[in-house]
């Protein structure tokens, strides 16, 4: 049997520190870290010479910063480094926060806080290994299972419209996502209207810090209003909560959010299973649940409420996604009533959710 082929990463940070650290933590994960830059400048220099399946990026470094790499790559400026899919790897500040976020938008693939002295470095290794490990596989061709001892390249699932017509009822709207979510959300929350259904929860799994800035990038162009929950408030159908990274986003009594610092589940907090269940409890057939882009099955035990309860469920097709992991598990699942490419989905949703 052939030995694995390790996946190659460029590491880029100013801080020799975190080049060591960063590099350490993947070649504890199984990768082969093949150059390591200081600036913007030297890291598209490696890519395009070593061309890596990966780059992890610091944002703050001089000459060249981490958006300037980002933005060469997505105007193919270094056309040898322009399938190099990018992991950020950020510290927390107001500032940095917004602008990893910004990066998101960019074209990074996925975000990782940088290890706060508080938190123990196996967390950090570990999340920094399964992103960087997704990205390296993200612009590869996507194989089927093998098929007399040969892989086969998988044909990307169909989208299906919805089974029946909306009901005029106005349904409680959760949307979850996770890897290539911001990007996603971007571009369908401003084309969602000004009231949808009975008022939305959006769970995105992010880093502690960081949905604050995501929140308020979405609210700068969407009708709706947008905003990082904070506990007490209660469901506006003008309004979309977003649960802020490290928090379990709850509902009670029906129609209040509320915050729960209860450990991670599957390492996650938020949390969409939790979220989820709270609305299918609470408001049965009129849930409305949305599933995007992302890595993991976050979702799908949730979602087998939801359809007990008689809730309607939509996923992102592969054709759009990021990572085609949650909106899959539902899928093949049998759990979705409509499996739809990002941009179709904002009509679907005002639909479903009687806005």
């Amino acid at each position: 049997m052939p030995v694995a082929t390790r996946k190659r990463v460029v590491v880029a940070d100013d801080s020799g520190l975190m080049r060591r650290v960063v590099s350490h933590a993947l070649e504890n994960e199984g990768f082969e870290v093949v150059g390591a830059a200081a600036d913007g400048d030297e890291a598209l220099a490696l890519c395009q010479r070593l061309r890596p399946d990966a780059m992890t990026l610091d944002l703050a470094m001089p000459g060249l910063d981490g958006m300037g790499v980002l933005r060469a790559l997505r105007n193919r400026t270094h056309p040898p480094a322009t399938d190099v899919p990018v992991v950020v790897v950020s510290a927390f500040s107001p500032a940095h926060g917004a602008r990893a976020v910004d990066a998101l938008a960019e074209g990074a693939f996925d975000l990782v806080a940088k290890p706060a002295a508080s938190e123990p470095l196996s967390t950090f290794v570990s999340e920094l290994g399964d992103k960087v490990r997704a990205a390296a596989a993200s612009h590869r061709p996507k194989l089927a299972p093998r098929t007399n001892g040969h892989a086969v390249r998988r044909r990307p699932q169909p989208p299906i419209a919805p089974s029946r017509p909306a009901s005029r009822t106005a349904r409680a709207v959760v949307i979850a996502s996770s890897t290539g979510g911001p990007r996603a959300l971007a571009e369908l929350m401003p084309k969602l209207p000004a009231r949808l259904g009975a008022g939305t929860l959006m769970v995105q799994h992010m880093p502690a810090g960081f949905t604050a800035s995501l929140a308020q990038r979405l609210d700068r162009s969407s009708k709706l209003t947008i905003k990082e929950a904070a506990g007490g408030e209660l469901l506006d159908p003008s309004v979309a909560l977003l649960a802020p990274g490290g928090s379990h986003l709850r509902l009670v009594d029906g129609r209040k959010a509320k915050l729960s610092d209860a450990p991670a589940i599957g390492a996650l907090r938020p949390r969409a299973d939790l979220t989820i269940q709270d609305v299918a409890e609470a408001f049965g057939e009129r849930t409305l649940l949305v599933v995007l882009t992302g890595m993991g099955r976050d979702g799908l035990d949730a979602a087998r409420i939801v359809k007990k309860r008689g809730g309607r469920i939509l996923v992102e097709a592969e054709s759009s996604c990021t990572v085609y992991g949650m909106p899959r598990a539902i899928a093949e699942a049998g759990l979705a009533d409509a499996i739809l490419d990002l941009r179709d989905l904002p009509a679907a949703i005002a639909q479903e959710a009687g806005s």
